[in-house]
């Protein structure tokens, strides 16, 4: 079985800018928020879980959007190795979906946050130990770096906020995309402004309501739906 990415030096990654080097990145910052939402409760917790899902909603993103169709154009089985990880993305989704509607009392958090956590490491186990050592394989350094700065690019504009209906293939996720950046970017900065200006919390949460709904609207669309076959979307 080949060498996990986990534990390779940044050199044999691709180096600097590698997107290898940048997912692990990311991976190491989720393992320390996934600890900390471990041995936080309340408000404290509530936080931590929008900072989750601030990195893996725009990580996934990327990596829909940008790796996994490299994969399966260069790997036979790549269709199928994607698939498994798109099928984690979903439930992901889901998950904290369920979470932000049902709120910190509802009596299914406990399980629905526990299942959160064990997905994500099981995410983070099947691309360091499964998917990316074939990347290694199939793409040299320079290739890598070139597939780090597309990946960074798109992390930086993707969604950050689950939308379990939207396809987890191009084109769907693509094209929805940009719309539900700008909305979830606003509701982003408009919850910002209500923690720092409680004063404001009445009309933040009116004006966040009205983007949730826009961005159910885009998610609703034909065209956001479009590339799952067989759906992961649902």
């Amino acid at each position: 079985m080949p060498r996990s990415t986990a534990d390779r030096t940044e050199d044999e990654l691709g180096g600097p800018g590698s997107v290898l080097v940048r997912q692990r990145a990311d991976h190491v910052e989720l393992d320390r928020l996934l600890h900390e939402l471990d041995a936080t409760t309340g408000r404290a917790q509530e936080d931590v879980l929008t900072r989750v899902g601030r990195l893996v909603f725009s990580h996934a993103f990327a990596e829909e959007t940008v790796l996994w169709p490299v994969f399966r154009r260069v790997l036979p089985d790549g269709d199928a190795l994607t698939r498994r990880i798109e099928t984690e993305h979903q439930e992901v989704n889901e998950l904290v979906a369920a979470l932000e509607e049902g709120g910190p009392d509802h009596p299914e958090r406990p399980a629905r946050l526990a299942r959160l956590v064990e997905v994500l490491r099981e995410d983070v186990r099947d691309e360091e130990d499964v998917l990316f050592p074939h990347l290694l394989e199939r793409v040299d350094d320079a290739g890598l770096r070139r597939l780090g700065r597309r990946w960074e690019v798109v992390r930086r504009v993707a969604p950050t906020r689950p939308h379990p209906t939207v396809s987890r293939r191009p084109p769907g996720n693509a094209l929805s995309g940009l719309p539900l950046s700008l909305l979830d970017r606003g509701r982003d900065l408009v919850d910002t402004v209500v923690r720092q200006v409680p004063v404001a919390a009445p009309a933040g949460q009116v004006v966040s309501r009205g983007l949730a709904a826009l961005a159910g609207l885009v998610e609703r669309t034909a065209p956001a739906r479009r590339g799952d076959g067989p759906p992961t979307a649902r």
